[in-house]
């Protein structure tokens, strides 16, 4: 049987999110876009992109999974001291 993981662990880098979102200025939009990624259970997060175009803001939110230099899970020994290569 092939072992099942969470998709997210296999993200080497980031995930990005862009979306259109309804509000009054691009101050508003931003907290919003930061608001929804840290509803969603991101903590490291920056704002790529972002433009006021009337009715709201077109953004694009990045969450950090793993940042340069980071610890990265693959590369810690298991139980048995083994090393993963992270498949």
């Amino acid at each position: 049987m092939e072992l099942v993981s969470k998709p997210l662990s296999h993200v080497l880098d980031a995930l990005d999110v862009e979306t259109f979102l309804v509000c009054m200025s691009e101050a508003e939009g931003k907290h919003l876009a930061l608001t929804l990624m840290n509803d969603l259970g991101f903590k490291d997060v920056d704002v790529v992109f972002i433009k006021f175009q009337g009715s709201g803001v077109r953004v694009r939110i990045r969450a950090y999974i793993n940042r340069p230099g980071d610890n990265y899970p693959w590369l810690v020994p298991d139980d048995t001291g083994e090393v993963s290569d992270g498949r």
